[in-house]
């Protein structure tokens, strides 16, 4: 009998084991221009909501997008990042990188996360931007989830307090100006994309870990909700972006979290 239970324990084990499949956190289409791309997910049913220039950079240009699905999931309390998706125009690469709905709204939307939505919003992206090659960086389905980067590094959950109070929306545009990439309004919160500019910022980090062509997680997003700001730690956010990330690589950009923690704080005070 004790035989026959570990072998059923191991064919579990095994089958689990093939069930687990690789994710991965971008997805390429061929190059259009920011026109192009914005006429895409317009005419897929999707809503432009933003766009900037990443680092400061002409050459890597993101625009932020959303529909009625994504903003439905992302207003349960502490979902709120996942209301957006993002394409990346990268004239440096010659390609449109886009973030992948099946890998971050799976990271943001934790235990609520609903497969066939992600599934769904992919299929809206194929057909506004054709064939999609994922990328290598990925991470196994099983692991998004719960990830973190290593013991002692920070989850999803735990996210950053950065200011209490009313007319926090309001600090933020007035102090960040400009920088606002945009505001989206969700049942029961506020998300706000903010470009981090200045010595520290994006054009600082980013190429010191060489990550210009997965920028596309940018801009640093602000979730209000129940009159409290918040951000994803960046030690998660930075990780769960970056998947291959290594630890040389931290350590490069060590000073990196807190100095975005500084940034935004600083817009809500």
């Amino acid at each position: 009998m004790k035989k026959v239970l570990t072998g059923l324990i191991a064919m579990i084990l095994v089958s689990a084991g093939l069930m687990a499949k690789d994710v991965s956190s971008y997805l390429y289409a061929d190059y259009k221009s920011a026109g192009d791309v914005k006429q895409s997910l317009q005419t897929n049913g999707f809503e432009v909501v933003g766009e900037y220039d990443a680092m400061g950079d002409a050459k890597y240009h993101i625009v932020v997008f959303t529909d009625d699905a994504m903003k439905n999931q992302a207003s349960k309390k502490n979902r709120g990042f996942a209301a957006v998706q993002k394409v990346l125009i990268s004239d440096n690469d010659k390609k449109l990188i886009i973030t992948n709905p099946e890998y971050f709204l799976h990271a943001f939307m934790q235990d609520d996360y609903k497969e066939d939505v992600a599934s769904s919003i992919s299929s809206k992206l194929a057909f506004a931007f054709g064939t999609l090659e994922p990328s290598a960086d990925a991470l196994d389905d099983d692991d998004i989830a719960g990830y973190h980067f290593m013991m002692g590094m920070p989850y999803y959950e735990d996210m950053i307090e950065i200011g209490k109070g009313e007319n926090l929306l309001s600090k933020i545009q007035e102090k960040a100006g400009d920088n606002v990439v945009f505001t989206l309004k969700l049942k029961n919160s506020t998300l706000v994309g903010v470009a981090m500019t200045g010595k520290d910022g994006e054009s600082s980090y980013i190429p010191e870990i060489k990550g210009q062509k997965h920028s596309a997680f940018l801009p640093y997003m602000i979730l209000i909700e129940d009159n409290t700001a918040k951000i994803l730690h960046a030690k998660y956010y930075l990780a769960i972006s970056y998947p291959k990330l290594s630890m040389g690589d931290f350590m490069g950009i060590s000073s990196t979290p807190g100095n975005i923690e500084d940034y935004m704080s600083a817009l809500v005070k």
